[in-house]
């Protein structure tokens, strides 16, 4: 297995891609510690991956406070002697226009989308310098090309591409890797809240999947595999990079 004696912590892993890439970590030998603002979907995912025979530790946090990350990287290493990698995945999305979107859920959306990425970052990169770790950030394709009634989300999404291309550069000559990945539609988390705000879900999510080059949407698992990919040894020439995990999104986009 490639992540045997990593410890891996992932941030908003109660659910969605999340819970997918907790799971895809476990299954390539790391112990994953789940953090998540809601612990009792962290403890659900913990206890899928025990199940499996696999490690894991679940940890309520809210990645838009200070207090409360530190607190996850004091918790991870009571119980850790070193961490690996740091896979920044929690966010929320508020699907409004820059007008009707209301000052507190424009912070909010900074807060936790792009806060959460600086904050995790900052407290968890003297322990990643011990180790050469790597951080994966969990932008989107939105992060590109925007769609819309989602402009506080996009507008996180392309700040994380250069938030972590920044962080590449100035902790790259420290062994440590920055890379972040931009999904398209997957069938799982702020996705699955999307179409489920639809009249009817299944028909929105049959139109989502036309407009990707395969036909379809992606599953959480397609994604999980990447971030293990960039996590692990087999993408050690790989930082700074943005990789679209999308199965060409857009190639069937109507005319405006």
């Amino acid at each position: 297995m490639r992540l045997d004696n990593r410890v891996v912590v992932i941030t908003g892993a109660g659910s969605g891609i999340g819970r997918a890439c907790a799971l895809e970590f476990a299954r390539e030998g790391a112990a994953v510690v789940i953090a998540d603002i809601d612990i009792s979907a962290a403890t659900a995912t913990a206890g899928l991956i025990k199940a499996a025979g696999r490690v894991a530790t679940a940890v309520e946090t809210d990645v838009s406070k200070p207090e409360s990350v530190q607190q996850l990287l004091e918790q991870t290493l009571g119980i850790y002697p070193n961490v690996h990698a740091l896979v920044n995945n929690a966010a929320v999305q508020i699907n409004k226009t820059a007008e009707d979107t209301s000052f507190e859920e424009w912070n909010r959306q900074l807060a936790v989308n792009l806060g959460g990425v600086f904050l995790c970052s900052k407290y968890f990169l003297p322990h990643l310098r011990k180790t050469k770790g790597s951080i994966v950030n969990m932008s989107s394709v939105n992060g590109f090309f925007v769609e819309p009634t989602c402009a506080g989300y996009c507008a996180t999404k392309a700040a994380i591409i250069g938030l972590t291309k920044a962080m590449a550069i100035d902790h790259g000559r420290d062994g440590i890797r920055v890379n972040c990945i931009c999904p398209g539609y997957i069938d799982a988390g702020l996705a699955e809240g999307y179409f489920q705000s639809q009249a009817d879900p299944a028909k929105a999510r049959a139109e989502a999947g036309k407009l990707h080059a395969l036909g379809r949407i992606g599953k959480p698992g397609e994604v999980g595999r990447a971030a293990v990919f960039l996590v692990s040894d087999d993408a050690s020439f790989v930082t700074g990079t943005a990789l679209v995990v999308d199965g060409g999104f857009g190639s069937g986009l109507p005319p405006q």
